[in-house]
């Protein structure tokens, strides 16, 4: 989709978190049928970048790992949003160690892997959801992910998981992170809010993926 061009298809439109016990995702039945398509768009992919409007990429991040898991998918859900860490709070986890730790050299992998205890009558009986949360913010996330270290991490995850999850910063928030994630992801997904995919915004978030050196897989709306 160089320069922005061409139509990103909408795969479907989810809703936002059920309420639920602490420490717990609830995932909505009704959310698998409607990411049906997605599962689809996804065979074949192991290294998954989800980013778009800022609190629907990490509802779609989420979803999406989570769904993978109770399907049988060992998955991975990496928390990239260094500069604004929010996905540990929202998922009831320790916020660090995570990620920048891991990156510093100040954590090792067994000390940064959580698992998360899906919830919902969607839940299943599929593989637990490993996470790895953000850690403290980073005023420095563009130089962190560009790390051999990260690279390395990546590596180690294709080979680990099935499905890994990067949940980046949001469009327009953190590009200058976002292609360093790129360039370890085969696929993207953008998360949008109802009717960001027309007009004047849709012609910005296609110009803004068309940056990114990653297959746009789609879009998926992020309601409520």
């Amino acid at each position: 989709m160089p320069g922005g061009r061409g139509k990103l298809p909408v795969l479907a439109e989810i809703s936002g978190p059920v309420a639920g016990a602490e420490g717990h995702w609830a995932l909505r039945a009704e959310d698998l049928e409607r990411l049906g398509p997605l599962r689809e768009r996804l065979d074949g992919h192991r290294m998954l970048l989800v980013t778009g409007a800022d609190d629907p990429a990490r509802i779609l991040a989420t979803t999406v790992a989570s769904l993978a898991a109770a399907g049988g998918r060992r998955t991975a859900l990496l928390d990239c949003d260094l500069a604004r860490p929010r996905l540990a709070a929202d998922l009831g986890l320790a916020p660090t160690p995570g990620l920048h730790e891991y990156l510093r050299w100040e954590a090792t992998p067994p000390e940064i892997l959580q698992t998360l205890v899906l919830a919902g009558p969607a839940s299943g009986a599929g593989e637990p959801l490993v996470c790895i949360s953000a850690g403290r913010d980073a005023r420095d996330p563009r130089t962190l992910l560009g790390l051999q270290s990260f690279r390395h991490m990546a590596t180690k995850l294709r080979s680990a998981y099935e499905l890994v999850v990067f949940a980046g910063p949001g469009l327009g928030e953190g590009e200058g992170s976002l292609p360093a994630l790129a360039a370890q992801a085969d696929g993207l997904l953008a998360a949008i809010a109802p009717g960001q995919d027309a007009g004047r915004s849709g012609r910005e978030l296609r110009a803004a993926l068309g940056r990114l050196a990653v297959t746009p897989l789609g879009a998926v709306v992020v309601s409520g």
